[in-house]
């Protein structure tokens, strides 16, 4: 498909986002219309072996190990 059938800020994708949680907290707004969206708590995960990251957006995130935003479905 081509490029000019996407609408403006569509082309960006969760694991193209820089690995911090101030770019993430940007794309999430972004990809929500304007919406705020707020990290509710972050915590060292056991079960992943990572810091995860649950938001007001009712998802869960995390960087892989190659520093790449992903979601976590439990």
């Amino acid at each position: 498909m081509s490029s000019a059938f996407v609408k403006e800020g569509e082309s960006g994708q969760l694991k193209d986002v820089a690995p911090n949680l101030g770019a993430l907290l940007f794309y999430l707004r972004m990809d929500n219309g304007g919406t705020v969206i707020r990290d509710l708590k972050n915590y060292y995960s056991e079960k992943y072996g990572r810091d995860v990251y649950e938001m007001s957006d009712g998802l869960t995130y995390a960087l892989n190990d190659e520093q790449h935003w992903y979601i976590i479905l439990d």
